[in-house]
């Protein structure tokens, strides 16, 4: 499994590599963004409000006169803590529901295909606005929601994949062995499909972000003081009327450093899945 992971990420090419550094750069920030912060992200000091760079402070102040380099570190732990939430509930539920409907068919497949189809009929943000409406702002909610929402797209994708591995011949040949679906799926199944699964992840990754900072954005996601990306884009309007953009800058361009990133990533890790499956 790691052998063929590694085979896929060398067919992306030098642009593959660039992408890893970047994600393995923004992973390492959010890890340790609250331990690199020279200062208390949360500090407000008025008197420095919407004060541009200085000694010491390399991006200046927000609005309430907190250190934004502070904020923009502290707030990645959220920023990169969310997609990846959303992209191993989705994948996981996805890659699941996939497998088993692939293996199983019948009534099962067209109870899960029945059940993916009614899902694809919810933008992801709605379901959001519901989950905040239910269990009020956060990032949890806002998460699960997002999490059913991309499980029918992951299911789709992986269910092809998989009834492609089921009508192969050393399936059917596990089978006269004797060897039960589940030892199947686990140990044959599955492992020939982690380069797709791998891609999609990647991808969901991406698109988690951006509507994750969305509904932060609009108050049903991380809720304010806590440093996040989307909140500081949001809070960086009053920098933005008055001439001071840094903040929603900063946050924004954060957010799409490591969305085109992963992006880019996914799209090259799906064309090699595709070329080593034909």
């Amino acid at each position: 499994m790691l052998r063929s992971s590694r085979r896929g990420l060398h067919a992306t090419g030098w642009l593959g590599y660039v992408c890893v550094a970047v994600i393995c750069a923004a992973v390492v920030v959010a890890v340790l963004g609250s331990v690199l912060a020279p200062y208390d992200p949360n500090a407000i000091n008025l008197s420095d409000a919407l004060v541009g760079p200085t000694g010491g402070h390399l991006l200046g102040y927000d609005p309430q006169g907190r250190d934004l380099l502070s904020r923009l570190l502290a707030g990645a732990r959220t920023s990169m803590l969310g997609p990846f939430a959303v992209m191993v509930i989705s994948v996981t539920v996805g890659t699941s529901l996939a497998v088993w409907a692939a293996w199983l068919g019948g009534m099962f497949d067209t109870v899960v295909s029945a059940m993916l189809d009614v899902l694809f009929a919810f933008p992801g943000i709605l379901l959001a606005v519901i989950a905040a409406a239910v269990f009020g702002p956060s990032l949890l909610a806002a998460s699960i929601a997002l999490s059913v929402a991309y499980t029918p797209y992951v299911a789709r994708v992986l269910r092809g994949a998989a009834l492609r591995e089921r009508a192969q011949q050393y399936v059917a040949a596990l089978e006269v062995q004797g060897f039960p679906g589940r030892i199947i799926c686990l140990r044959h199944l599955v492992p020939n499909v982690v380069p797709l699964i791998v891609a999609q992840g990647t991808i969901l990754f991406g698109y988690a972000m951006v509507d994750l900072a969305a509904i932060s954005f609009i108050g049903l996601g991380v809720q304010p003081p806590q440093p996040d990306w989307g909140v500081m884009v949001a809070e960086g309007e009053t920098g933005v009327l008055q001439g001071y953009p840094a903040e929603s800058l900063a946050a924004g361009a954060a957010i799409m450093l490591v969305v085109i990133a992963v992006n880019l990533l996914g799209e090259r890790l799906v064309e090699s899945a595709q070329r080593s499956q034909r």
